[in-house]
């Protein structure tokens, strides 16, 4: 989840429109890569379990 906006990144989903595609696992996501609805960076984010 996104620390600054709330988003979850879903694994199951992935972020497509940002080159990460459905059933990525977090650890996969590139360090690079940035919340499609803020632009906080991967670092910005905690595990959480829903």
């Amino acid at each position: 989840m996104c620390l600054v906006c709330g988003w979850i990144y879903d694994e199951t989903v992935g972020d497509p429109d940002n080159g990460v595609p459905a059933g990525t696992p977090w650890e996969k996501v590139p360090l690079n890569w940035a919340c499609p609805e803020c632009g906080a960076r991967k670092e910005d984010f905690e595990m959480v379990r829903i």
